[in-house]
């Protein structure tokens, strides 16, 4: 790797708290972001040596040729955010420099140079939004790293003086830099990005540069906290793949420079948070999608692939060869997709090993628990629980709320997170977390719309918090228990659900509650994509894409299974076609212990009723 001395003769970089320090004396020539150009060859061989590889980088320069005749970017905001172009600008000059890198072509080139000046033109990149300038920032850095040597000298000093006035130096405006204190997503995009524009011009203000290093340093360990004590990530799945990513962006870019990664993977929990991301996801392809998550199916993930390299557990991207079947076409729509490229070099797809592990379970904010009957039966069944709290980062009111798969569908649904511009817009105060706070109006994070309870029909207590108490992983009979009391203190002195899979054929759901005496009704309610066709008392059949399921009420006995829509309540609800809720309502009985009772099977009858208490599983 070519190196160039720097404008310091020697940049120190003195590691926070951690008595370490390492000397750059030579800083490595571009390109020294992500992919040097030594490992190009040997990304090359991959590609012609393996065709799930060739699908990939096909799959990326051909996005990459329908990207050549579309208009460059207009600096157009939505509401109070310029995100959107700020990802797609990323997106766009992350692949065509791929493209033009591996190939050569320079069509690609062209292009990407031609977005790369348009967006150093925009005024401004909405620094009071600083997500949008992160991004942005990151996406000027590696396309001007990565094609710094074919750049015309006018084009480079467009985009380096873009990269310092718009992207770095607003990071150290007060007004705009809150994400340095925060324990939040936003720490650790914001941080990469500001990084990654550091890096990329590092010799043209080298002590600004190691400043903004330094920083990032000390403050990305904030939010690397919350993967404490064993990586479940507590703002969900969908916040899982953002933070996330742009962690390991930033880890692999300082880590390749400096030849040390600053302690960062010792954080506790974070390198065992790829088992969190791998079992979240179901056999139907879709994950537990929580809190601020989408409802889209799973894709390639790029970053559990730099999890699977350092930890060397090929397991990791087992079944992900899956995404690129022939019938199938790989998504293009993941930004930082050309990463799999440089963070799989020597995995295989085709050969990678079933993980060994059927059950996973994380405490920390949001504990979870995830189980499943197999990992190679596309019929299997999957169970996902979550405690937690709705004080959390993007979380609901959704304590206690579960998801299930079986026979290749899920039957047990999360609606997961409604467009924020769409309630913004309509001036909703999304983000107040407060018990009268106007989220709570929303439909889709309240609890009467999540797989969980409802007393008399009132939200859960947003400063309750219900952990995981006891759990196993016993093949035919797996099990976690939360105690939900502090979310329903008002309603119940006591509260607990456990979620368990039996026999690998049955899922269980229990609920024991002492109800208050104010409480008058207990409401299950469970979100279902199904055709409920048949109800009879405490027994109703569930059918989709041909496959039949039954939710038997074991406890009560004497229940009347029903169904409720899913329209719209408020103007400002987003419509949920081809669902709804399927529940019952039971009397709540006072000073005694109320036991509710429902398994999820394919059996339209039950070989065994009987449920231990919660206090023997």
């Amino acid at each position: 790797m070519k190196t160039i001395i720097a404008a310091l003769s020697i940049i120190l970089l003195t590691l926070t708290g951690s008595g370490q320090s390492i000397t750059l004396d030579q800083l490595p020539d571009h390109p020294r972001l992500l992919l040097f150009d030594d490992n190009l060859e040997s990304l090359k061989t991959q590609i012609a040596s393996d065709e799930y590889w060739k699908t990939i980088h096909q799959a990326i320069t051909e996005e990459s040729d329908q990207m050549i005749p579309l208009p460059t970017l207009e600096r157009i905001q939505i509401g109070r955010r310029l995100l959107d172009k700020s990802r797609e600008a990323l997106r766009r000059i992350y692949y065509l420099a791929y493209s033009y890198r591996v190939t050569e072509d320079e069509k690609y080139l062209k292009r990407a140079e031609a977005e790369l000046l348009k967006i150093s033109g925009f005024s401004d990149w909405n620094p009071t939004h600083f997500l949008d300038v992160a991004e942005m920032t990151l996406a000027a850095a590696i396309g001007y790293d990565w094609l710094y040597h074919d750049l015309s000298e006018q084009s480079r000093h467009i985009i380096e003086t873009a990269i310092i006035e718009k992207g770095i130096k607003p990071s150290y405006n007060e007004n705009y830099n809150s994400f340095l204190y925060s324990p939040t997503n936003w720490n650790q995009v914001c941080n990469a990005g500001m990084t990654f524009g550091a890096l990329a011009v590092f010799e043209k203000q080298p002590e600004l540069a190691k400043d903004v290093i330094e920083r990032a340093i000390k403050s990305i360990k904030l939010p690397m906290e919350d993967y404490k004590p064993s990586g479940a990530y507590p703002e969900g799945a969908g916040y899982w793949t953002y933070g996330t990513s742009f962690n390991v962006l930033f880890i692999d870019a300082v880590e390749k420079i400096f030849n040390s990664d600053f302690g960062l993977t010792s954080t506790e929990g974070f390198m065992k948070t790829s088992g969190y991301i791998q079992h979240i996801t179901g056999p139907t392809g879709y994950p537990f999608n929580y809190a601020d998550a989408s409802s889209r199916p799973a894709g390639l993930e790029p970053t559990i692939f730099w999890f699977a390299n350092r930890q060397k557990m090929p397991s990791l991207i087992y079944g992900k060869s899956g995404f690129l079947k022939p019938e199938l076409r790989v998504s293009t729509r993941d930004r930082i997709l050309p990463s799999v490229m440089i963070w799989g070099q020597g995995l295989s797809l085709s050969h990678a090993p079933a993980p060994k592990e059927l059950f996973w379970t994380g405490d920390g904010k949001s504990p979870v628990a995830f189980m499943r009957s197999s990992w190679t039966d596309d019929m299997a069944y999957f169970a996902g629980l979550k405690a937690g709290s709705p004080s959390v980062n993007h979380a609901h009111m959704d304590v206690g709320t579960f998801v299930a798969d079986a026979l290749g569908e899920r039957w047990a649904m999360d609606f997961g997170m409604q467009q924020y511009e769409s309630l913004e817009s309509k001036g909703v105060k999304l983000w107040g977390k407060t018990q009268d706070a106007e989220r709570w109006n929303i439909l889709r994070y309240n609890n009467l719309y999540h797989n969980t309870l409802a007393f008399d029909r009132e939200l859960q207590q947003v400063q309750g918090h219900a952990e995981i108490i006891r759990k196993s992983d016993k093949e035919n009979f797996m099990f976690a228990i939360t105690d939900m009391t502090e979310v329903y203190v008002n309603k119940a002195s006591f509260a607990q659900r456990g979620l368990a899979l039996r026999s690998k054929k049955e899922i269980i759901i229990q609920d024991e509650i002492i109800p208050r005496k104010t409480s008058k009704e207990i409401q299950w309610t469970m979100v279902t994509p199904a055709l409920v066709s048949d109800i009879k008392g405490n027994r109703a059949t569930m059918t989709q894409n041909g496959k039949t399921m039954y939710l038997h009420v074991v406890s009560p006995t004497a229940v009347q299974l029903k169904t409720w829509d899913t329209e719209p309540v408020k103007p400002y609800d987003a419509p949920n076609p081809g669902t709804l809720r399927l529940g019952f309502v039971a009397k709540a009985k006072k000073n005694e212990v109320n036991t509710l009772t429902v398994i999820l099977t394919e059996k339209p009858v039950l070989d065994i009723t009987t449920v231990a208490k919660l206090i023997d599983w």
